[in-house]
């Protein structure tokens, strides 16, 4: 079964411009984990904020879990797209904990199926000893758990994640890499990758996406 379904996909920032993505077709299945590789420019991050819905396309349309997220007629916002990112800078807020940064999308839920959640998310990225630590006493590594247990957390059908190594050391990259194949692999979560770097890809992904520019 097919979750995301990309259809001659185009965009660009004005009528003027060479488009950044054009006629782009592909699709992912349940459970799988995709790269997408490519040179600066070549429109990688784009396809994610199209995707998300931070960006709408010129032309083509997507389909998420089976509908249509955008088209010719059709624009769901992002909040209703079921979809989860983690961006390359894992945007956390400062003045929140580890325990309340990956609550803050369960603020639909109940209390005790909160607190449930929260406690099963912990355990996935392995942080229960760290929940009320805030993200400047955290490592590269450790905030990069808590930016994944907080896209994970409302269950979307789908996660994007842009370049989810770049400010990490290179020591820690091999170990990182492998924590987060293991964990979204755990989780049974179809994800799409975007990096520059080939040896994150092949760490992690079942299959590459090469976008050239």
């Amino acid at each position: 079964m097919n979750i995301v379904e990309i259809r001659e996909l185009s965009f660009s920032y004005s009528s003027k411009q060479k488009p950044v993505i054009e006629r782009l077709s592909f699709s992912i299945e349940k459970g799988e984990i995709v790269g997408i590789l490519g040179p600066s420019g070549s429109g990688k991050s784009t396809l994610l904020r199209l995707i998300a819905g931070l960006e709408a396309p010129v032309g083509g349309s997507i389909v998420i879990s089976g509908r249509t997220v955008v088209d010719e007629t059709t624009f769901v916002p992002p909040e209703t797209r079921g979809v989860g990112m983690v961006f390359q800078d894992y945007a956390l807020f400062p003045h929140l904990n580890a325990a309340d940064n990956i609550a803050f999308g369960l603020h639909r839920l109940g209390k005790t199926e909160r607190s449930a959640r929260l406690r099963e998310m912990l355990e996935l990225v392995q942080l229960t000893e760290l929940v009320k630590r805030y993200p400047h006493e955290l490592s590269g590594g450790q905030q990069q758990r808590v930016a994944l247990a907080r896209a994970l957390a409302p269950r979307p059908s789908f996660l994007l994640m842009d370049e989810p190594f770049s400010n990490l050391d290179a020591s820690l990259k091999a170990t990182i890499r492998s924590e987060l194949r293991d964990i979204l692999r755990r989780a049974e979560m179809t994800c799409l990758l975007v990096s520059h770097d080939i040896q994150d890809v092949e760490a992690i992904c079942h299959r590459t996406v090469t976008m050239q520019g």
